[in-house]
């Protein structure tokens, strides 16, 4: 068993490294300060064509595995720009998986070439206030019109909806009351974000501020039969090729995350002097971060195990979800040891290590809690009765 990365994959590793380092501490305080998206950032990776790493190349990407893209995107997390640089490219890489594997061909020539290229911004339109994560009781609904269908409801959390064109939106077109099963009867649309059907209105939230999140108001939106992702009521299970992806790069995202804090509390903790010795010396200190190391460790090993499993075809529910708690957490403890290392100033804008701790804790609520995942694990593979 070979656990070191291919000369392919430690390639995108350097790669990534190279570009991520051109965007420093100032670039990215100044873009979550001001609330504006990281244009440079994002053009730099899509003009070398990062943004099409998983897309086939019989559509002008490079046809790679979620390995690939989550071995990008970690090195990306283990950067000054964290979850905020993460989150810029991310969507763009996996959201397009249920096109990539479900999508009608007419749908595919379409929309994944200049998804390819980064032209193209897509957003989420799945979670729901009123239903939170039981999609199963999503409203938004969707009601054929002859040809074509008229989209009505509203979405949240929906990343990137200012930059984005598109939105991949699961609606009802069955009512739940009708469907053998509570996850049946929901369709995947590719929708477009007409302004003149859907208003966006950004959230206000406690950080990775340089990518927005936001809500939608969609009020008779037209879509066309074309536009729909899979089979009519099979929306769900289309979405997972977007959903288990996503938990599995985030996993690595956050691994870098964590990596990158631990970096500034290390450098800081041999530089630092208090009664005349570096507070590195003191195990106080050095324990917990020593411990917060040998966690990301375990935590990137997992992300790992996930994302060969999905390359190889196999059933990665459980596996996806476990890395995203496991790497979530790790992360999280890293930054907020991170932030007491520093002491005081960990406090303070001017050192980043707050703003590493508040992108950090994100992942550990979206985009599921870590509470579901505890409880798919407890009913999915211990067979423990559910609990809800």
């Amino acid at each position: 068993m070979d656990f070191g990365l291919s000369p392919e994959l430690e390639q995108i590793r350097h790669e990534a490294r190279r570009l991520a380092d051109g965007f420093d501490d100032d670039y990215w305080r100044e873009h979550d300060e001001k609330h504006e998206f990281p244009w440079a950032f994002y053009n730099a990776f899509a003009e070398q064509g990062w943004i099409g790493v998983v897309v086939p190349e019989e559509y002008g990407g490079a046809g790679m595995g979620i390995m690939h893209a989550a071995v990008l995107l970690g090195t990306v997390g283990h950067s000054a720009g964290v979850q905020n640089a993460a989150s810029a490219l991310h969507l763009s890489i996996f959201g397009m998986g249920p096109v990539i594997h479900h999508g009608s061909e007419e749908l595919k020539q379409r929309y994944l070439p200049p998804t390819a290229t980064g032209e193209l911004h897509v957003s989420f339109g799945v979670t729901e206030d009123d239903a939170g994560t039981d999609t199963s009781r999503i409203r938004t609904q969707a009601r054929r019109d002859g040809a074509r269908w008229i989209v009505n409801g509203k979405k949240i959390w929906n990343s990137k909806a200012q930059q984005a064109s598109k939105c991949l939106l699961l609606a009802r077109t069955t009512p739940r009351e009708e469907c053998d099963k509570p996850l049946q009867g929901m369709t995947l649309f590719l929708i477009d974000l007409d302004p003149n059907f859907v208003e966006i209105r950004p959230i206000d939230k406690c950080g990775r501020n340089a990518v927005n999140s936001n809500e939608l108001f969609i009020h008779d939106l037209p879509v066309d039969e074309s536009d729909i992702v899979g089979e009519v009521g099979n929306g769900f299970r289309c979405l997972l090729d977007g959903l288990n992806p996503e938990r599995i790069v985030l996993a690595a995202e956050s691994v870098g995350i964590g990596r990158q804090a631990l970096d500034k509390a290390v450098h800081y903790a041999r530089e630092r002097e208090v009664f005349g010795r570096p507070i590195g010396m003191n195990q106080a200190i050095a324990h917990p971060l020593a411990d917060a190391y040998s966690e990301l460790e375990a935590a990137e090993l997992l992300w790992q195990k996930a994302a060969w499993a999905f390359d190889e075809g196999h059933e990665v529910g459980a596996l996806a979800n476990m890395a995203k708690l496991r790497a979530s957490e790790a992360a999280f403890r890293a930054c907020d040891r991170a932030v007491q290392t520093f002491g005081g100033m960990g406090y303070a804008k001017e050192c980043n290590v707050e703003r590493y701790w508040r992108e950090s804790r994100m992942s550990r609520i979206a985009p599921i809690s870590n509470e579901m995942i505890l409880n798919f694990v407890s009913e999915h593979v211990l067979g423990l009765p559910r609990s809800y």
